[in-house]
């Protein structure tokens, strides 16, 4: 069973706010007082969760299935916690009955301060997240604030009057949260670089498309291991070119230990790194990430690929180890002039491993996708096909769609989720 965002929100919020209340007069639990108190506590939790998931620890993704489901709750949780601090804010936490008593003592003003900065660094961070307006480069930099803002949200609990004591269930809770929190941020920003998986490789070949390239690299010592379908933060060790993105592993256990990616540009940093990458770089990757691996079981398989999103089936289609893919359908949704690979190198791939490839240049309600998915589906059990998706968001309904209409479970469908932020 894997994690969802909301599992975990709704986990948090529920015990936080239930050792909140414990500590409480029954009387003052139900009032705006309580309210405000239960809902510092939670968006505190809250915090600390999200210090953990940005860690990229692999306990955290096993238990979500996925770094792409990682980021996604991490964005859900880090929205949860700015409006539950909204409402602490709002409300005063604290009433003349409580007996009140700051855990650490700081010189007057500092507590209120704190408060302060508290709420305003998390909405900005928050906001910052949410929009997509801003560079990556400049986003990331900002966002590796959250770190340090968690400190700040710490200091602010502990230096508060506040009815719940170190000693309580509450602050046990607190506390515990709060240094997992930290050990993750500590993590993130300080420890990742220097121990975290990663490989140094060296670019060997390029091979241009249109606005987009395949890049092809060799280990300098020994390579990353991998699961094709898997992905890596790639990072180029040249001016200008230094941020880590992800790029899903284009390619197949190799004996090498190369691997190859396909680059398209998309944005800021993919269009000069689309223009500016040369044979004989250096790059650092850290990987590997993800859970999007076939089903090998599966009777039927489809696989579609959108855009750059056709990545991890090129590494299915050179995955060697699995004999032929003779009960594959491949649908490749392109954009004539732009496909990259070219769909002829895709169809010699294709039929080098005995699967059908499907060219689809007219988006999901061409009919070389509605029909042909519909005859797969009356050819055999569609409750039986396994169908595999990596590509753009806005091609995920027409999916849904088709399967509905062809009588596919929903269920079936799997999918990495693209947006990091």
């Amino acid at each position: 069973m894997q994690l969802r965002s909301w599992q975990v929100i709704t986990l948090l919020v529920a015990v936080s706010s239930l050792l909140a209340g414990v500590e409480l007069p029954a009387g003052a639990r139900l009032g705006t007082a309580g309210l405000s108190l239960a809902s510092g506590v939670s968006a505190l939790a809250l915090m600390a969760a999200a210090a953990v998931l940005g860690a990229r620890w692999t306990c955290v993704e096993v238990a979500f299935g996925g770094l792409d489901r990682v980021y996604l709750a991490h964005k859900w949780i880090g929205i949860w916690a700015l409006g539950l601090a909204s409402v602490h804010l709002l409300f005063k936490a604290g009433v003349p009955e409580w007996q009140t008593a700051a855990i650490l003592e700081l010189p007057k003003g500092w507590p209120r301060l704190l408060r302060q900065l508290s709420f305003l660094g998390l909405m900005f961070i928050v906001l910052l997240a949410l929009n997509r307006n801003i560079a990556y480069g400049t986003w990331r930099w900002w966002h590796k604030l959250s770190g340090p803002l968690f400190v700040v949200v710490v200091l602010h609990w502990l230096s508060f009057k506040q009815p719940l004591p170190l000693a309580s269930p509450a602050g046990a809770w607190l506390l515990a949260l709060s240094a997992l929190g930290i050990a993750g941020a500590a993590w993130k920003l300080l420890l990742y670089p220097l121990l975290a998986r990663s490989a140094e490789y060296r670019v060997v070949s390029i091979t241009p498309g249109a606005a987009a390239i395949h890049m092809e690299l060799e280990p300098v010592k020994a390579g990353i291991d991998f699961q094709p379908g898997q992905f890596g933060f790639l990072r180029m060790n040249a001016q200008g070119l230094r941020e880590p993105h992800p790029f899903t592993i284009a390619t197949g256990k190799r004996g090498d230990g190369r691997i190859e990616f396909v680059i398209r540009a998309l944005g800021d940093y993919t269009n000069k790194l689309v223009a500016d990458a040369r044979v004989g770089m250096y790059a650092q990757i850290h990987a590997p990430f993800g859970r999007f691996a076939r089903h090998r079981s599966a009777r039927r398989e489809i696989w579609i690929g959108g855009g750059v999103g056709i990545s991890p089936f090129i590494a299915w289609l050179k995955d060697h180890a699995t004999g032929t893919l003779d009960s594959v359908t491949l649908f490749y949704f392109y954009t004539p002039g732009r496909d990259f690979p070219e769909f002829e190198v895709m169809r010699a791939m294709a039929e080098a491993r005995g699967a059908e490839l499907v060219g689809v240049p007219g988006g999901g309600g061409d009919p070389a996708f509605v029909e042909r998915f519909a005859a797969i589906c009356r050819e055999g059990d569609p409750a039986g096909i396994d169908i595999a998706f990596c590509g753009p968001k806005g091609l995920t309904p027409r999916i849904r769609e088709q399967m509905r209409a062809n009588g596919v479970p929903d269920a079936n469908l799997r999918y990495e989720q693209f947006e990091f932020r």
